[in-house]
């Protein structure tokens, strides 16, 4: 790799930042990244504890991230440690989420591999400790949570070694220092049996083992931008690594774009991390992590060079998009109830937008002026993130099934496929086996620890749409269920469909506990009495595999007639409430998600009940000629 030095003898010749560390913290969803760095943050000062219980996790900078425990959006920081700033990049940990990881990457210098002491290696730290290894860096593997009860940090290190083996790390990664950590405590030490009373073992050995970063200062200018940033007063700011030379305040710079184009900007303002906020500075040298304003074009991966020299640097490889979905203006009878932002000129500038800092997203409109436009991400979490956070923004929308996205190898068609690891109560294996089989899974390993079994399947994506609830359903909310992207697999044929049909509403109106009392016995309802319905919208799953037209509004008629039994209050069972991303794996390809910032509703693409019938006659018409 380019940033990464393999002759010995070079390495030795080139002058080094012995002040400076950049570190990346990688780790599977929920293994206590963000909460060792608040740790780190709060053993060297960079802020005060208060008793309000939102100063946890400090580095989940958004609603969407608190909410559901993960990182979304790399963020760096920095503490000093005797004397040696250490940068400290937060990533995320979900597959979803990969062009952040492939990005902060590219930044550092080495990596904390936290573990968790009882769950040991799962799919997605496959998926990010592959990426640091194809970059030649040499993790620092931490094995995070040692207090929690039933933890087996030795187990789980020989899990985390014999992965390293499986990915095919050189000598020198195998070679791995070793931390035992407890992030909540936040305490550390080398010795398992000798637990230390803060953080001082895991600071020595960034220092120790991570390099120095290379400090070419007299080399042109070469920084490539790894992150967008936004300020109200700046602009755009380009966030990332000084590789060679130094930058100063209103300096001539030359922005080289990544399809090879070139314009020059001046520098108004550099910015550095010290613990949670930037100060202004007026010169950086080659091993910073800077933010810089005054390239108002910088796009992620492109190079900021010197002028008298531009020099581009290799382009970031991303993973390509393996999930599309539409998305489209809102035109249901609701539509304008609730959003602020509801044209088709207002959703194409937020999606623009998005795709100038969100590498791993692909967009496309589809047909001129039509409101409709094909996003394509690395799976259902990644764009499913993105519709909430249209949605909390104000937006108004409407999107589709997603589909996967193949590709042709050889002559060969295929699809992707993810990584599968299950945790199940051994009781649920007989109906967890049956429901993969049926998705046509590959299983790969199963081990019964206790009374739980660990199961690992290779799926395609395609069968893996709509598992999860089902997954809930059959362990009885007590499943665990993690994946990652594994590859490309060849397609095989035939489109996996929900088994039910729906319950679709006939008319407009308010719901009544009268009509949903008679109606629950067809199947299971969306909706509790009270709602507001329109014509053509999803009001539950049919018990059948047909589909049923209903009225969920209709009134009990008033009459002067009284009988013993007939006018006791109705029984109703609660109504099965689905959430954004249990909508999306839901529906199939002739129905809609619509998305308001206050409700979410399913519904037919094609509301009249005359013309989706012709629909489906012309559908099955073609189906029987092909």
């Amino acid at each position: 790799h380019p940033f990464r030095i393999s002759n010995p003898t070079v390495h030795m010749t080139i002058p080094r930042r012995n002040d400076i560390r950049n570190i990346a913290i990688i780790a599977h969803v929920d293994h206590g990244k963000t909460t060792l760095v608040d740790a780190m943050l709060k053993q060297t000062g960079e802020f005060k504890v208060k008793a309000d219980a939102a100063q946890e996790t400090v580095m989940d900078s958004n609603d969407l991230e608190r909410e559901r425990g993960i990182t979304i959006l790399a963020k760096n920081t920095s503490v000093i440690f005797n004397g040696t700033t250490i940068n400290i990049v937060d990533t995320p940990g979900h597959a979803d989420f990969g062009g952040e990881v492939e990005r902060i990457l590219k930044m550092v210098d080495g990596v904390l591999l936290l573990i968790d002491a009882y769950d040991g290696p799962m799919p997605q730290t496959r998926f990010v400790l592959k990426k640091s290894l194809e970059l030649g860096l040499c993790p620092i593997v931490v094995v995070n949570k040692v207090d929690r009860p039933g933890a087996q940090p030795h187990v789980a290190l020989d899990r985390t070694f014999a992965l390293f083996v499986d990915l095919g790390a050189t000598d020198p990664q195998l070679d791995f220092a070793t931390v035992y950590a407890s992030g909540r405590n936040g305490t550390a030490s080398l010795d398992l049996d000798h637990q230390q009373t803060d953080l001082k073992p895991l600071f020595e050995t960034i220092v120790k083992s991570v390099p120095a970063p290379a400090a070419e200062v007299d080399k042109p200018t070469q920084m490539l931008v790894t992150i967008l940033g936004h300020d109200n007063f700046l602009g755009r700011i380009a966030i990332g690594r000084l590789f060679a030379g130094r930058i100063k305040k209103n300096q001539q710079v030359t922005l080289i774009k990544r399809e090879g184009s070139q314009k020059n900007f001046r520098i108004t303002k550099i910015l550095k991390y010290s613990g949670l906020t930037q100060y202004e500075i007026d010169e950086a040298l080659a091993g910073d992590i800077i933010s810089v304003a005054g390239v108002e074009d910088a796009n992620v991966g492109d190079t900021i060079a010197s002028t008298e020299n531009p020099v581009a640097l290799s382009p970031m490889s991303i993973d390509e998009p393996t999930l599309a979905m539409d998305f489209m203006v809102n035109d249901s009878p609701f539509a304008g109830q609730d959003g602020t932002f509801l044209t088709s000129r207002h959703l194409r500038e937020r999606l623009e937008h998005e795709q100038q800092i969100n590498v791993g997203l692909r967009i496309e409109e589809i047909g001129s002026n039509t409101g409709t436009f094909r996003v394509a991400g690395r799976g259902e979490l990644h764009l499913s993130i993105l519709i909430e956070t249209m949605r909390r923004e104000g937006f108004e929308l409407s999107v589709s099934k997603p589909e996967v996205i193949d590709k042709v190898e050889d002559g060969v068609r295929k699809e992707p496929a993810e990584y599968l690891l299950l945790d199940i109560e051994e009781q649920y294996q007989g109906p967890v086996l049956e429901c993969l089989g049926i998705r046509g899974a590959d299983m790969k390993d199963m081990k019964l620890e206790g009374n739980r079994m660990r199961m690992e399947y290779v799926i395609t994506a395609r069968a893996l749409i709509g598992f999860k609830s089902e997954f809930l359903t059959l362990t009885r909310g007590s499943g665990l269920m993690h994946h990652s992207f594994f590859g490309y697999v060849p397609k095989v044929k035939g489109e996996r469909t929900r088994l039910k049909g729906v319950l679709i509403a006939l008319e407009a109106g308010l719901t009544t506990a009268y009509a949903i009392e008679s109606t629950q016995e067809r199947g299971s309802l969306f909706v509790p009495p009270g709602t507001p319905v329109y014509a053509g919208m999803v009001v539950g799953e049919c018990a059948r595999d047909n589909s049923l037209t209903v009225n969920p509004c209709k009134k009990k008629a008033l009459t002067n007639m009284r009988a013993s039994g007939s006018d006791d209050a109705p029984t109703l069972t609660p109504p099965r409430i689905m959430s954004l991303e249990q909508s999306i794996e839901f529906i199939e390809s002739d129905e809609l998600v619509e998305v308001t910032p206050k409700n979410l509703r399913i519904r037919k693409k094609q509301l009249d009940p005359n013309m989706r019938k012709r629909a489906q006659n012309s559908a099955a018409s073609k189906e029987l000629n092909d």
